[in-house]
């Protein structure tokens, strides 16, 4: 497992209920102070949040995560971490 993968896993386990992955991005990745289009950073920034949806298209993938409740077009597939995934945390956090 990535590091970018068990950052976002850890985060959605400590999670008392199911969660949006993508409400995660921005905080594992937060924006430089005044951050806008002009910014010099704003392009690799970009980049990178868009980067984290592939990081939780493998978590789901990996079966890692479970979808609990589907995206109703005002909000995203809402997310909680399986058996799988909790293993996964240990296993990670043994090895580190």
């Amino acid at each position: 497992m990535s590091t970018d993968e068990r950052d976002l896993l850890q985060m959605i386990a400590d999670s008392p209920k199911p969660v949006a992955m993508s409400d995660y991005f921005p905080v594992l990745n937060p924006a430089e102070p005044g951050m806008d289009e002009n910014h010099p950073g704003h392009e690799a920034w970009t980049e990178r949040q868009i980067a984290w949806h592939g990081v939780s298209l493998q978590l789901w993938k990996q079966s890692l995560v479970r979808v609990v409740v589907p995206a109703d077009g005002s909000q995203g597939d809402l997310v909680e971490v399986t058996d799988a995934g909790r293993q996964a945390l240990r296993a990670a956090a043994a090895h580190a």
